[in-house]
């Protein structure tokens, strides 16, 4: 069996920027340890593994460790691959997920994700999250992943995180995230996921859907920047409505290759 992949760069305008994912078309689901076994292979972020299915997309990610349950930059990856490879025609892209329903549009090459807002609400902070960490935030919250909020930019830049302790229990799904006001765009971020074979995720989409609910709510503002502080970094436009997140980025096409099983 011969799979075509696609490894895209997504949420940059240049390579080797932004969050990495592979991209692989099937014909049909195989069984969920081959992906995973795939997605292991790939030693990437996450790796889509996609359908086309009449008007719309049958749509999974696989980090190399687990399954996840929404995953933004792979989905933007994805319809990069569908508009500019394989010339899918469609401007509104629609994908069949564990999440349900996300829309993604195509803009003048950039790609407007749709995806289900998710709330973050105040909580305590793990014992082994907070002694992982060289310095305290001043606000916890969680939804899927905990946010620790901190007073500047810098803070978020420097932050040290002791992966002995770090990794003592997982969280499964989700990741722990570190945000505060940026100098430069409205909000910044950093991801991070215990256990994890990749610690720090350069470029996070599905966080973000708690993130603009969180700072648009703070600052006051619906429409925002935001950055993300990896050392690949990236930017996202981000719009918060009623009970949705759009997320805007764009994507650079670095190879094109064949799986053979």
């Amino acid at each position: 069996m011969k799979l075509n992949y696609y490894q895209i760069d997504a949420f940059t305008d240049k390579l080797f920027g932004g969050n990495p994912a592979k991209v692989v078309q099937l014909n049909e689901w195989l069984d969920d340890g081959l992906l995973q076994d795939i997605a292991k292979e790939n030693s990437v972020d996450a790796t889509a593994f996609f359908i086309i299915s009449g008007d719309a997309i049958e749509l999974r990610w696989f980090t190399p460790d687990l399954e996840l349950d929404l995953c933004g930059h792979a989905t933007l990856a994805t319809a990069h691959v569908l508009t500019t490879i394989l010339e899918y025609k469609k401007d509104k892209i629609v994908f069949n997920t564990k999440s349900g329903q996300l829309y993604v549009n195509v803009e003048n090459e950039r790609y407007v994700m749709d995806l289900p807002q998710r709330n973050p609400l105040k909580t305590k902070l793990p014992s082994f999250i907070k002694e992982s960490l060289d310095k305290q935030p001043k606000e916890v919250l969680k939804s899927r992943d905990y946010i620790l909020v901190y007073e500047t930019e810098q803070d978020v830049r420097n932050i040290k995180i002791d992966k002995s302790i770090f990794d003592r229990e997982n969280i499964d799904p989700g990741g722990v995230a570190i945000t505060a006001k940026g100098n430069n765009s409205d909000f910044v971020s950093r991801f991070f996921i215990p256990q994890a074979t990749i610690l720090e995720d350069p470029v996070t989409g599905s966080l973000h859907a708690s993130l603009v609910p969180y700072w648009s709510k703070v600052l006051n503002k619906k429409e925002m920047t935001a950055i993300q502080l990896s050392s690949r970094k990236g930017k996202l436009l981000c719009t918060n409505l009623e009970d949705r997140v759009l997320i805007t980025g764009k994507a650079k096409t670095y190879s094109e290759g064949i799986i053979k099983l």
